[in-house]
């Protein structure tokens, strides 16, 4: 089917107070695990490739979005295609004609008003290339391999009254609030800001999205679907299924040496992933994948 838009599946999510998934992805495996995962939950899905995963990949962004546009096309359920945490004026310029229908512009590293400057900036050639973008404020700790902010540092919250007057002045599409969680997280230990979450929704009147979700326990991701969010971040949970199915399995089988059989276990352990997540999001239950 056509790649969808990622604004139409995030609109309609929000529309009918649910989250649409978000997976980070950076080979062509974790784009094909995505799409199996989602086609097996039943539920539309976000591609995304962050600007880290483009430095990964040479610096070059097409081909692994040409392959990740490729799987979405086979889907059986929409897909839609995101450019990520982009800072570079140069890698927004090229979200359009990469196949991108969206992008988040990061520049919550900055002081508030040159953010604002910056995304107004970013905003304005977004729209006017056809495309749905997401900033952030309040900055979500983790990035980069920075450590997690301090849950009282300054700037580790979204602030309301900041945000409403960000939203209105820059002209966002959608908003990634931070209210607990931070990139990059093994366990999940964190613990969002519930009441803040329920006074940004009251707030702000555009999509809200939470990153650093792979840290988030399921009953704390239930309850923020519940509160408001309607895009939810996931990346680092498919890193550690993949890398933990292809260290077991290279332990057990010392003399594998085709790619081929451990990256499909990598694969499909990425895969199950997908799929209880995305029922998390949808029921507040994990769903179990057939073995």
């Amino acid at each position: 089917m056509p790649l969808a838009e990622t604004g139409t599946l995030v609109a309609e999510a929000a529309a009918e107070r649910r989250a649409v998934a978000a997976f980070n992805i950076i080979t062509l495996e974790h784009a094909e695990a995505v799409v199996a995962g989602a086609e097996l939950a039943g539920s539309p899905v976000i591609l995304q490739i962050s600007e880290n995963a483009v430095k990964f990949r040479y610096g070059r962004v097409r081909p692994l979005a040409r392959a990740a546009a490729e799987a979405a096309r086979a889907a059986g359920v929409p897909v839609a295609l995101h450019l990520d945490h982009v800072k570079s004026g140069d890698l927004l310029r090229q979200a359009a004609d990469a196949g991108f229908s969206s992008v988040m512009y990061d520049a919550s590293h900055l002081p508030y008003g040159e953010n604002l400057a910056a995304t107004r900036a970013a905003v304005r050639w977004a729209h006017g290339n056809g495309l749905w973008i997401e900033a952030e404020l309040g900055e979500v700790g983790g990035k980069d391999g920075a450590a997690p902010l301090d849950a009282h540092a300054p700037g580790a919250r979204t602030d309301p009254d900041e945000a409403r007057a960000f939203v209105e002045a820059a002209g966002v599409d959608a908003l990634a609030v931070a209210i607990g969680s931070a990139h990059a997280m093994t366990t999940r230990t964190a613990s969002l800001d519930h009441g803040l979450l329920a006074r940004l929704s009251v707030a702000l009147d555009v999509p809200l999205v939470l990153h650093g979700s792979s840290g988030v326990p399921h009953g704390e991701l239930t309850a923020a679907v519940s509160g408001g969010i309607a895009k939810v971040n996931i990346g680092t949970a498919l890193n550690l299924a993949m890398t933990g199915a292809i260290r077991e399995y290279l332990a057990a089988d010392a003399g594998a040496v085709d790619s081929r059989t451990y990256l499909s276990v990598g694969r499909k352990a990425m895969a199950d992933t997908v799929t209880e997540l995305i029922g998390v999001l949808r029921t507040g239950e994990p769903v179990t994948p057939p073995r």
